[in-house]
């Protein structure tokens, strides 16, 4: 089972990976843990839209990474 779904953004020509947990995911879309990507693929102007504000914040990870969580949703 995947823990995390990825998506990258476009950040001044550099990739940022945009990461969201499968839990987060299942509670805020009611959905299984079984195909996490397909809930990205479904939601995922929303989940740009909360990247789009954690990256505004500069809210990055050691890593280079956007953490997206549940209440950021």
């Amino acid at each position: 089972m995947t823990e995390v779904a990825t998506i990258a953004a476009d950040v001044d020509g550099k990739r940022v990976l945009c990461r969201i947990s499968s839990k987060d995911l299942q509670k805020k879309y009611l959905t299984s843990a079984d195909e996490p990507m397909k809930v990205v693929t479904k939601h995922r102007p929303e989940l740009e839209t909360a990247a789009r504000v954690l990256i505004e914040k500069k809210d990055f990870e050691e890593d280079g990474s956007i953490l997206i969580s549940f209440k950021d949703l």
